[in-house]
């Protein structure tokens, strides 16, 4: 009898209660399956903008620009705090680590925190740091650039089941 793969999932640090959000707080989901999950050990668990070298807490960042997470891939739309300070290339550091943590767990499915500029998945904040814009953040946009599915917390179920009808295919 075979044993069922257990594959890992990506999942943003704040979501799981730890204390790395912009202004120092989290975003704690209660869900129990998730939860469940970390518990058995099949949960990583980073924060893009702390492993790119932002403290938390830390300035409130968007992105600038025509676009979202991809524009700012492609060197088309800047990430810039509230203070006019340009963080774009520690915004893309966090991505890239990101990227390699994912790799180097074969993790294909990540859930990442809304409206983020680095972990948004179906929407970002515009410029003005109010309106909501479709897109996602440039963490997100990185991942889904090299095939890892990318949810957001509204999604933790869709997720789940992915990655456990993944695990039953193999």
């Amino acid at each position: 009898m075979s044993e069922t793969p257990n594959s890992k999932i990506l999942v943003s640090a704040c979501l799981l209660g730890n204390k790395v959000r912009y202004d120092g707080n989290d975003c704690l989901i209660a869900h129990e399956e998730l939860f469940a999950w970390q518990q058995a050990g099949r949960v990583v668990v980073i924060c893009p903008e702390v492993a790119g070298g932002l403290p938390a807490p830390r300035a409130r960042s968007m992105i600038h620009g025509e676009g979202s997470g991809m524009a700012v891939l492609e060197g088309k739309a800047r990430i810039i705090d509230e203070f006019g300070k340009d963080v774009t290339a520690i915004y893309l550091a966090g991505a890239q680590k990101t990227l390699e943590l994912a790799q180097a767990n074969n993790i294909n499915v990540a859930i990442l925190k809304e409206r983020s500029p680095s972990c948004g998945r179906n929407a970002v904040y515009a410029e003005d740091g109010e309106t909501r814009i479709a897109g996602m953040g440039s963490t997100a946009a990185l991942l889904e650039k090299y095939g890892i599915r990318v949810f957001s917390e509204d999604q933790i179920d869709d997720a789940l089941k992915l990655v456990m009808e993944v695990d039953s295919d193999k």
